[in-house]
């Protein structure tokens, strides 16, 4: 039988609390051996929720471990290229969370330093490990909606509570990097690698400088468009559709719905409206499963080109917004006054 893979977890985030960790130990593949964290009570807090796990003080020491095999990396987004790096030439290798980073040439250097070195780079977007999406991907190429026309994307959330990372322009935080790229990743997995940004609007927060929504209109060479509408200011809605020249299919809480729930896609032709109920799946122990499995048999991953077309899009998004400075007005804090309500 071969040996599980030995994992160390570099930062205590929340999605590595709630969701990676749980995973890691639920997959019979991976092992996690080893959390590191700054501060030394919350590793040993969480470490001590798993059987066989050390709290390890400081990210240096954990890639220093020759027990430890790959590393998990869910800081903010700004420390990802350094510590990605550093990972990788530790001789480890890496599951970033996402998106790895927002720059191109960054993203491509990493993927090469990773390729010289025989070690897995694996950016971590679950939702396209859901069978949901593969069924809907099978219905389109079956023609079930005709050729497909465009696509939707729509991604928000409340507001984070005060403090949270997100409202710091220094660690990469704001909407765009956070919530955007899940229904632009959709757009990419539905419509391919050849997207192109056509125009951007953001909105800034007036006090911490950070985007907290906005739009984004994208095309391919052939003329199918795809919009994204995304924020974090907002009622939670988490859906894409996918309209094409005899119908529509309309998927609801995609990006990240329980794993022990059914999923349904609602496909609306001219004769009637069907709804495929799909038995639970859950996502995040695949997408723990397929980093285990790619660790163990290296092969080229289409996780490489996906992650460069993201960091091209996220820059030509940039670079598409043309928003003017958020003016409030008589009361410059009154958005910050209601983040953190529920």
């Amino acid at each position: 039988m071969t040996a599980p893979v030995r994992i160390g977890v570099l930062g205590c985030a929340d999605i590595a609390r709630r969701r990676m960790l749980p995973a890691f130990a639920a997959d019979p593949d991976s092992a996690v051996v080893a959390i590191a964290s700054r501060d030394g009570d919350r590793a040993h807090a969480l470490a001590a929720q798993y059987d066989g796990c050390a709290a390890v003080a400081g990210y240096e020491t954990l890639l220093a471990d020759p027990g430890i095999d790959a590393v998990y990396v869910p800081l903010p987004v700004a420390l990802h290229s350094e510590w990605i790096e550093r990972a990788l030439r530790a001789g480890k290798h890496v599951l970033g969370e996402k998106p790895l980073t927002p720059d191109t040439a960054t993203t491509a250097r990493l993927f090469a330093l990773a390729r010289s070195s025989g070690l897995v780079l694996g950016e971590n977007f679950m939702f396209p490990h859901h069978r949901r999406h593969q069924r809907v991907r099978q219905l389109i190429a079956a023609g079930a909606i005709g050729e497909l026309r465009s696509f939707t994307g729509v991604f928000a959330i409340p507001p984070p509570p005060p403090g949270d990372i997100r409202y710091r322009s220094d660690l990469g935080g704001g909407a765009l990097l956070d919530i955007a790229v899940q229904p632009l990743l959709a757009a990419w997995f539905f419509l391919g690698s050849d997207l192109e940004v056509h125009g951007a609007r953001l909105r800034t927060h007036p006090v911490h400088g950070v985007d907290t929504g906005g739009a984004i209109l994208l095309a391919t060479p052939g003329g199918t468009t795809a919009q994204v509408v995304f924020g974090m200011e907002h009622s939670y809605k988490s859906a894409y559709e996918l309209w094409g020249s005899e119908g529509r299919i309309v998927v609801d809480r995609a990006y990240a719905p329980p794993p022990d729930s059914r999923q349904v896609i609602r496909l609306e032709r001219p004769h009637g409206i069907e709804e495929l109920v799909l038995e639970p799946d859950d996502q995040c122990l695949n997408a723990v499963r397929a980093f285990s499995r790619a660790v163990r048999s290296p092969t080229r991953d289409p996780v490489e080109e996906r992650a460069v077309v993201l960091a091209r899009l996220l820059t030509d998004i940039r670079a598409a917004d043309h928003s003017p400075p958020l003016r409030n007005r008589s009361n410059p804090h009154a958005d910050h006054a209601t983040y953190g309500q529920t």
